[in-house]
């Protein structure tokens, strides 16, 4: 049994479930059950599947999803930068090679529009060396890249989401301690840049999530994995401002996330001293964090993409840093 912030949760099941609430004398039993969950927090079931992996152990990871099919770009191993890209097809559950990004590449934004994958700055060498300001467009219809305008200046660890339409990608770092609030706008129609306003807190290795016509920023860091925040901030294109909502619960960042019945996933992440394993959960309706069942084991910097009603997650590292590097594709269902 998980204890978050004074309260009883299960990690991986409904209470009512439990084996061990049988053993427990019937009147305590039905005294559990009949205390309601605290705003912030929740129970739900989950199981966690793991898939073949992908042919590259890549940390830093990037994933989206187009025509049912995943597509990794880039990421880092060994210390280097890596220009692959590999498709993964959950009906066959087998990967294939494709043709390699234009440039080396880690801690790329990433999203897609048109049946088409749209790739944003990013690293070319580790630790956060060599920032890019490249934007990249993969017709997985030709196999072919083609390069876009830049952004107005190079960064990475940004990320992605997209409104109406247009890609908004938006925080991100230069090495080392310079992080941004930069909220760019790319209009793929038109192959055009537009400014938004800049998001309230300057962070980078942070959740970026399109939900319900708004965009949800949670989590990252300031500095160093130990300066995390679980400030959540929600972009409203209709009034062009930001408005708060709450926090995560466990703040942190390098996570995996992804927009899942009706909820935003928030999965991993890390500091110096160990990865998590937490996966929590944003409640749009509810409009609260709900505790789902946590990962297999904590990692950070992989990349999370849904298809159908499952979400996978790819690559990434098991310890902090750009150690333990991993090949592993997990997938994550919830009845």
């Amino acid at each position: 049994m998980r204890t978050i912030a004074g309260s009883w949760v299960v990690a991986a099941g409904l209470l009512s479930a439990s084996p061990f609430l049988v053993a427990l004398p019937l009147p305590f039993a039905l005294q559990l059950l009949a205390q309601p969950a605290p705003v912030g927090t929740g129970t739900s079931v989950g199981a966690w599947t793991t898939k073949a992996p992908r042919p590259a152990i890549t940390n830093e990871a990037a994933a989206v999803a187009i025509a049912g099919k995943l597509y990794a770009p880039g990421g880092s191993d060994k210390g280097k930068s890596v220009t692959r890209l590999d498709e993964y097809d959950p009906a066959t559950d087998r990967w294939r090679a494709l043709a390699d990004l234009p440039q080396p590449l880690d801690h790329i934004a990433v999203e897609a529009v048109n049946g088409k994958l749209y790739a944003f700055g990013g690293f070319a060498a580790v630790i956060h060396a060599g920032a890019a300001d490249a934007a990249l467009e993969y017709d997985p219809a030709s196999n072919t890249w083609r390069r876009l305008p830049p952004m107005k200046g190079p960064r990475g660890a940004a990320g992605a989401a997209v409104i109406n339409g247009k890609i908004h990608v938006i925080g991100g770092r230069l090495r080392d301690h310079v992080t941004y609030a930069i909220h760019e706008i790319f209009d793929p129609a038109s192959g055009t840049w537009s400014e938004g306003p800049p998001l309230p807190l300057a962070r980078d290795h942070l959740a970026v999530v399109a939900a319900a016509g708004r965009i949800h920023v949670i989590g990252g860091r300031m500095s160093t994995s130990d300066e995390r925040t679980g400030q959540h901030d929600i972009f409203d294109p209709a009034t062009n401002s930001w408005s708060a909502g709450p926090p995560l619960p466990t703040p942190r960042s390098a996570m995996g996330y992804a927009l899942y019945r009706g909820m935003i996933i928030v999965t991993g992440g890390e500091m110096r001293a160990r990865t998590f394993d937490e996966n929590e959960a944003f409640d749009l309706k509810a409009q609260r964090w709900l505790t789902l069942a946590p990962m297999p084991s904590g990692r950070h910097g992989h990349g999370a993409a849904v298809i159908g009603d499952n979400v996978y997650f790819v690559g990434g590292a098991l310890q902090p840093g750009g150690t333990g590097n991993t090949d592993q594709l997990i997938m994550f269902h919830q009845p």
